[in-house]
């Protein structure tokens, strides 16, 4: 299916496994990657806004789904996100400051 944000365009697919043809991002992913983009944005914001030197952010996430053990019945949603974060530009005390105030957002 063809999205439209404002006026930018993109693909979204469901995966194999629903029927569909799985070429191109799926919603999971594509919600996991707004989440990703979220977090890295905020973070350089937090630290302009603190004065904090953060030159760079990676941010790596994951989701897991568990058929097996849904969070509700009849509706499929992440059992876990994880993020982990890798910041350069700040030692341990600001990261974990950063990270703090993100998760608070």
């Amino acid at each position: 299916m063809l999205l439209s944000a404002r006026d930018q365009h993109f693909v979204i697919d469901g995966p194999v496994h629903n029927g569909c043809p799985g070429e191109a991002v799926t919603p999971p992913e594509a919600f996991l990657a707004g989440v990703a983009a979220c977090g890295v944005e905020l973070l350089h914001v937090i630290a302009r806004d603190e004065r904090v030197p953060l030159r760079r952010v990676r941010l790596d996430i994951s989701g897991e789904i568990e058929p097996g053990n849904p969070v509700r019945e009849g509706v499929t949603v992440f059992n876990r996100v994880r993020l982990h974060f890798q910041l350069d530009g700040v030692n341990m005390e600001q990261g974990e400051r950063l990270v703090t105030r993100f998760k608070g957002r």
